[in-house]
């Protein structure tokens, strides 16, 4: 793909679904990152749904590093693998008000070294809580890019590296949201709706395939 091409994708991605991204609810940068552990193997819409009663009764790192565990549990119960959640949390928190002094690091190498805080989370807290040019990539933006022709990997870091050599740093951030949401509307894991995607003529997969 020419970098017009990439542009010319680009260009529709923003139009048709915006970049802009607003995140989870939350008072706190700690509660941030908290949010985005939460959202693993989870829907946006289930974690935002637990957001507001948990971060009302937890309110610093302090108070989840001291909270029973069984207690944090009874707040997300609701969303994926919740019980590793919550040891997590509680274990993150403890790191958190112990090693940082209370204030979440802003170094990947920092944020990784949390409990239940690898490079995705990472990476996606210091691009929306921070706004360091970070490129997130989940199982959409690894399908999508891949299907594109703007990556060809078998893993998500190969395509983090990837996409960082082919879209302008300016695309870092956003590239997370819209490949999400293309993702999901369009270009989706099982039977893709190549015959109604308008970016199809840019498309290594469609080409392929038609």
């Amino acid at each position: 793909m020419t970098k017009a091409d990439t542009q010319a994708v680009l260009d529709w991605l923003v139009q048709t679904y915006g970049a802009e991204n607003h995140g989870f609810y939350r008072n706190h940068p700690w509660q941030h990152l908290i949010a985005i552990m939460l959202s693993a193997q989870s829907t946006d819409k289930q974690v935002d749904a637990v957001l507001p009663a948990l971060f009302k009764r937890f309110d610093t790192v302090e108070d989840v590093a001291e909270a029973d565990v069984e207690e944090i549990e009874s707040y997300i119960r609701s969303i994926g693998i919740y019980k590793n959640k919550a040891k997590n949390m509680k274990k993150c928190c403890a790191q958190i008000a112990k090693d940082f002094h209370g204030v979440v690091p802003s170094t990947r190498k920092e944020l990784m070294s949390l409990s239940g805080i690898g490079r995705k989370t990472a990476n996606l807290y210091m691009a929306n809580e921070l706004g360091i040019a970070e490129i997130t990539v989940d199982t959409h933006v690894h399908r999508v890019s891949n299907r594109l022709g703007w990556a060809d990997s078998k893993t998500v870091l190969e395509t983090e590296k990837q996409l960082q050599a082919v879209l302008p740093k300016e695309y870092w951030i956003p590239i997370n949201i819209l490949l999400i949401r293309h993702g999901r509307e369009v270009c989706r894991s099982r039977n893709p709706k190549c015959e109604h995607c308008n970016i199809s003529e840019y498309c290594k997969y469609y080409h392929k395939n038609s």
